[in-house]
């Protein structure tokens, strides 16, 4: 009597990670070819699930603030904890294809996440608006300076201990996907 796999050869998880690799390979093929030499893949998946998860933020917040009536720094704080904890596994699971320790991963995402909200969110932000820059410009450029460093910290330190590469440009996603 043999056992059966533990994840069977064509699971749902699977399923997913294939989708979602075709998905960020067709946007990143979109990219003009002088662009697409110097933007890895795995910046345009994390463009994309974390552009997701910004959506879960602003909707947890609506919802809190305006539809549960919690006051609007508990409601922020919610939805700002649960968007980068689901950034976390997502990214992790689909973008960088982790497998190391989770735990040392989780202890290096809490601090990445700390310095992002104190350097970047407050400092650089609030930073900018009290040097005259009007708040929504102020706001957009620190988010381009998270953007950075997120994905930075996230491939070359959160997640730098995973045993399978990141999917490249040149790879087929699929055995046999160069040959039809």
């Amino acid at each position: 009597m043999t056992e059966a796999p533990i994840c069977p050869p064509d699971s749902l998880g699977q399923r997913i990670d294939r989708a979602f690799a075709r998905a960020v390979r067709a946007l990143w093929l979109l990219l003009p070819r002088p662009v697409r030499r110097r933007v890895p893949v795995s910046l345009v998946g994390f463009a994309l699930i974390n552009g997701f998860t910004f959506a879960v933020d602003l909707g947890l917040l609506a919802l809190l603030y305006r539809g549960a009536g919690l006051p609007h720094p508990l409601a922020i704080t919610i939805g700002y904890a649960t968007a980068f904890g689901l950034a976390f596994f997502l990214n992790r699971r689909f973008n960088f294809h982790a497998h190391g320790p989770v735990t040392g991963q989780v202890a290096r995402w809490v601090l990445v996440v700390a310095v992002n909200y104190v350097a970047l969110v407050l400092g650089l932000g609030s930073g900018l608006h009290a040097a005259g820059v009007p708040f929504l410009i102020a706001r957009l450029v620190a988010a381009g300076a998270e953007a950075a460093w997120m994905y930075s910290t996230m491939r070359w330190w959160v997640f730098a201990d995973r045993a399978a590469p990141i999917v490249s440009a040149q790879q087929p996603l699929v055995r046999g996907a160069d040959e039809r």
